[in-house]
């Protein structure tokens, strides 16, 4: 990934430059809305400003832009997990906050609903599959930073020694992706928060 946000591509000798950061925005919020097989290229280009050629340029490929696609999403809309954990001194309390915030963030109008990377290629063509696995691999990633942010509260004392650490994680992210599902489907912030509040009362169950 190019960390400079000014990317240039050079086609036919003329230098386009653009913001890469931006248009990667514009490609997460056309795959977080069509998924990966049902965004065409022509409407990423639109969405992008950029021309298909350039867009070829910069990424390589569809399948390389749907990667990054989604580390900006994780760096922007999905960033909201990681900072309530880190910001929250209180394990449970992170937690908590985590499955509030997801009630708001998966039910923000003018955007798609939902989680881009909950619901990101659970299906797809044999071809995609190692696109599949990429966007699974996201998802194990947050669990096990869950599972370690439980470890850590029970090693301070915070949750009962008895707290099974992968359950709980696993609890926390199927939660998570439920909420992400429901949203799609048309669940509305207070639905989302009801659901959370449930949640929030068996995660509670763990403080020691």
């Amino acid at each position: 990934m190019i960390n400079n946000p000014a990317a240039v591509v050079r086609r036919r000798g003329r230098p386009i430059a653009f913001d890469r950061d931006q248009v990667l925005a514009q490609a997460a919020e056309v795959f977080w809305r069509l998924g990966y097989e049902g965004a065409s290229m022509p409407e990423l280009s639109a969405a992008m400003g950029i021309t298909v050629q350039s867009l070829y340029a910069a990424f390589k490929s569809k399948a390389e832009l749907y990667q990054e696609a989604l580390a900006q999403y994780q760096r922007s809309s999905g960033s909201f997990a990681e900072r309530a954990l880190r910001e929250e001194a209180d394990v449970v309390d992170g937690f908590l906050r985590l499955l509030r915030e997801a009630a708001h963030e998966y039910s923000q109008p003018g955007r798609p609903r939902g989680c881009m990377i909950s619901t990101a290629t659970l299906a797809c063509a044999v071809e995609n599959d190692a696109l599949r696995e990429f966007a699974g691999s996201l998802r194990a990633r947050t669990l096990k930073a869950f599972e370690a942010h439980i470890e850590h509260g029970i090693a301070s004392g915070q949750l009962r020694a008895d707290t099974r650490p992968a359950a709980l994680a696993r609890y926390i992210g199927a939660i998570i992706q439920g909420m992400s599902v429901q949203a799609r489907d048309g669940a509305d912030c207070a639905a989302l928060l009801a659901i959370g509040e449930l949640a929030g009362r068996e995660i509670q169950r763990a403080r020691a």
